[in-house]
């Protein structure tokens, strides 16, 4: 497996039909939303979570694809794995003494984890095997439109306890809300450096992994809150070089998204075929290849 050598951002489009894409906690898992500008947003860390449970699905216990973060993970058990493994024993919160030590323990969490060697991670818990700044960064995604979270009320036939039900009349039934976008196209973009994939390991097989991830998340976490999702357009830069061969907002702004013909401008749009996504071919720059992955 080659290490990944050149350098790559990347557009990527998803919609929400009926949904909460990624609810705020803060706010009631209302959608999120810019209140300056009412677009939806999307945080980096929901999408990255959508990856690492694709890759968790796609690969199971295969070698060196084992997640991170995953839920309900306890990540001093998860950093002790390497020290077991190597045979070294370890110091609360301490790297090894020893330089070639310190390294290999760091080593062993990215060759062991694929959202290690993809995103990085802080890995200085009482059991330390370092920090490592991943390849990968992704943005937060943010709605082409301003979109109108839609509060829609439910009810639930049943009651808790008996105490609940003693307390209630009628049919027992109770009041509750969810909150969704009936339709948003949101965009994000990535970068990817190798730079940090040569500290990592990241490699041309763990980029094809992240783009299979991409396009077919969703599919594999459908849920009563998010609607459907759909992954709908997934273009990459890829540069001659390491360094690169161009700004990267100059290649990103040639991906825009706008109404499709016909649409009126005071209507809402309520499916991706009210946007049409177009891509400036020929504003590319020399030195920079594009690929269509969706």
């Amino acid at each position: 497996m080659s290490v990944l050598s050149n350098r790559i951002e990347f557009v990527y489009y998803f919609d929400v039909t009926n949904g909460n894409p990624n609810g705020d906690p803060d706010m009631g898992n209302m959608p999120r939303v810019d209140p300056a500008t009412q677009k939806g947003l999307v945080t980096d860390v929901c999408l990255k979570r959508k990856i690492r449970n694709f890759v968790a699905l796609a690969k199971g216990d295969a070698a060196g694809y084992d997640i991170y973060v995953r839920e309900r993970a306890i990540l001093n058990e998860q950093n002790r794995r390497a020290y077991d493994d190597l045979g070294m024993s370890w110091e609360p919160r301490k790297l090894p003494k020893k330089g070639e030590d310190a390294k290999a323990v760091t080593e062993w969490m990215c060759k062991t984890f694929f959202d290690i060697r993809a995103f990085g991670a802080v890995m200085t818990t009482d059991v330390n095997c370092g920090q490592v700044r991943g390849p990968t960064q992704i943005t937060f995604a943010q709605s082409v439109d301003a979109i109108q979270p839609l509060p829609v009320s439910i009810t639930r036939m049943a009651v808790t306890t008996v105490a609940e039900a003693e307390k209630q009349s009628g049919d027992n039934r109770t009041m509750g809300e969810k909150h969704i976008v009936p339709y948003a196209l949101y965009r994000a973009e990535g970068f990817l450096s190798p730079h940090f994939a040569n500290a990592t390991g990241f490699s041309e097989d763990d980029l094809q992994l992240l783009w299979q991830a991409l396009i077919n998340m969703f599919d594999h976490d459908r849920s009563a809150s998010r609607g459907r999702m759909t992954a709908r357009r997934l273009i990459a830069f890829r540069h001659d070089s390491a360094l690169g061969n161009a700004p990267a907002h100059k290649l990103l702004e040639l991906v825009k998204a706008g109404s499709a013909a016909g649409r009126s401008p005071d209507a809402p749009a309520r499916t991706f075929e009210d946007y049409v996504v177009t891509f400036d071919e020929a504003g590319m720059p020399a030195g920079v290849t594009a690929e269509i992955l969706l």
